[in-house]
Formats: structure tokens, sequence, C-alpha cells
């Protein structure tokens, strides 16, 4: 498994980040006997970085892998992270720290590695969004607190919400690092897009993030599923999945992703959940990136995507081809 840089963490971690969201659900639904060997997989093929968050099945993801990294003694980069919720905009400090503490229990450790903000950046003032001003004025502190405190080595960020929003947290230096959308679907975070693409510009995020000295983790790989051009979801998985900065709806997304089915022949992939693993990880910017999972086999699949290597330059040619074609 490759190894890539965290930003300016110090951190080496491996390019296939294993996700332990409610997405794919293995993590929070699945057999516990399917969990430990999903795990033990991707130790084995050289994975170091696993993600969870409080959110991911109210708990029951971080109560999961902790119990299974217990288990089996693994040292391993991990992440959580915490989401402020809107009773809790008065006290956001005290919010994360709560959170934190309550993670630690449940991972059953005294320390993770990276916590980030799951909670989106806006400035439209919906209810669970927090304003840049609270992100740098209140959040930013509060991770330095816990770093300083030894609860943590590092904060980061959920790179989603207004692009205006993210640039300025992301360009403030007061983070290590940023989860960031990018896929075949919505490539904005890593190129310029023409007029009339449909879904979110997010501006050149990944740049933006490689320049302030960030790790960027990229989420969304698949578009929550929808790469594989099938609408059907997995019993694990979370029965419906809103498309972040892509189309207007799972469906819409899942037919664009059928446009890039002629590529992946030539590309010499798999299938489209292939070649949408392969694009992202082709990309140098990236520092690891995560898919969701339901099953020890989806797991393996999307290893193998990432042990593969990069696309072929013509294969990205006429990838940037086809998204220059989407319209909204």
């Amino acid at each position: 498994m490759q190894m890539r840089k965290l930003g300016r963490t110090g951190l080496d971690v491996s390019l296939l980040t294993f996700g332990c969201g409610a997405v794919g659900g293995l993590m929070t639904k699945g057999d516990p006997a399917d969990q430990r060997k999903a795990v033990e997989r991707a130790l084995a093929l050289g994975v170091n970085f696993f993600d969870t968050a409080p959110l991911y099945g109210d708990g029951a993801s971080e109560r999961n892998i902790g119990r299974i990294l217990r288990e089996i003694g693994a040292d391993v980069v991990l992440g959580t992270k915490v989401n402020v919720g809107p009773d809790e905009k008065g006290d956001v400090g005290g919010a994360i720290e709560r959170s934190i503490e309550a993670s630690l229990e449940r991972l059953g450790r005294e320390r993770v590695d990276l916590l980030q903000l799951h909670n989106s950046i806006s400035t439209a003032g919906k209810p669970r969004d927090l304003h840049p001003d609270v992100v740098l004025g209140e959040v930013a502190p509060a991770f330095e607190r816990l770093k300083a405190a030894g609860k943590i080595g590092h904060g980061g960020i959920t790179a989603i919400g207004d692009t205006d929003a993210l640039h300025r947290v992301v360009t403030s230096g007061r983070f290590a690092t940023a989860q960031i959308v990018y896929n075949l679907l919505n490539p904005s975070a890593g190129r310029s897009l023409p007029v009339g693409y449909p879904g979110q510009d997010y501006g050149k995020l990944l740049e933006a993030a490689t320049n302030a000295g960030m790790g960027t983790i990229v989420i969304r790989v698949i578009a929550g599923g929808a790469l594989s051009g099938e609408v059907a979801r997995h019993p694990l998985g979370m029965a419906v999945v809103a498309p972040i900065g892509s189309g207007a709806d799972y469906a819409v997304d899942a037919a664009n992703a059928r446009r890039f089915q002629p590529v992946v022949s030539r590309a010499g992939a798999r299938d489209t959940v292939d070649l949408a693993i392969r694009y992202v990880a082709s990309n140098a910017a990236v520092s690891t990136l995560q898919v969701g999972i339901a099953t020890v086999e989806q797991f393996e699949a999307g290893a193998q995507s990432v042990l593969a290597g990069p696309l072929p330059t013509e294969a990205m040619a006429e990838i940037a081809a086809i998204q220059d074609g989407l319209r909204a």
C-alpha cells in the first residue's frame, strides 16, 4: 500500500483510509466477525488510517472500531469527529470537549491522532452549519486546547458548505487536515470546470489545502455509491444517500455515472467503481481517500483498486471530456 504524507502533521498514512461510516454500514450494523475480518485484512494490506465519528450509528462505529483495535493490539492512525449541535452553539468549546471525552470513552483510548469538525461551514445560517467566524474563533482554539492537553494530535475540518467560507478556513492555517469532496461526478476540487457544470464548484480546493500545508482526505469517492451506476442499496447501508456537491439526487448521480462506462475497458478498470477510485488515487494532491463499505468483499475490491495504481493518461483525458459534457 502506497503511503503519503498527511500534510504538515508529520504522519505517514496509507493512500486508502479504512472508512467506518454509516453510508456503507459495515462498522455500524455489520456482523462483529465480518467487522474484525475487514480490519485485519486492511492491516495486512498496509492500511494504517482509520476514520470514524460519533454520528456514525449513534456511536456504534466508534465502539466497534475501538473494540477491534484493542482486541488485536493494532497501532494505527485514528481519526474521529465532532458535530456541534444547534443547541450547543452558545458553548462551542464545551460541546467539543464533551464530544471528544465521550468519543475517547467509546473508543477505549486516551487520545486520537486527528479530531475533525463534522459540521458544514457556511454563512447561510442553517441550524447545523457553523459560520467561518465561529470555526476560526471558537473551534480552532478548542482544538488547540485539546492538543495541548494530549487528547488529540491534530485538528481538521470536513470541507463541505459554502465554497468561499471553506476557502477562508482552509487558507487560515488554523487546521491541519481537510476532508474534501472529489470524484468523477464533481472534480471541481481538483480542476477548473466549464460554465454550466452541475453541482457545486469547490474552486480547486485540493490545491488550496495543499498550498496551506494541509493533509487532504478525499470523501465521497464513489458519490455515496452512485458511481456504481446502480440505484439499489445494500441492506447494511443508509437507505437514502443525498448527494454532496453533485447531482440533484442519487438517481441523477447514478445515471451520470453510467456515462463513464465506455472508459472502463480502455482504462483497464473492472467497473465504474474501480474507475472512480483509481481516478481519485491518480491525483498527487490527495493524501488519502476513503470509500464506504458494507461487506468485506467491498473493502477488498476498493483496496485492489488503490493497489492497481493510477489511471493511464489517455483515460484521464477521456474522463475529463465526459466531465466537461455534463450539464445541469
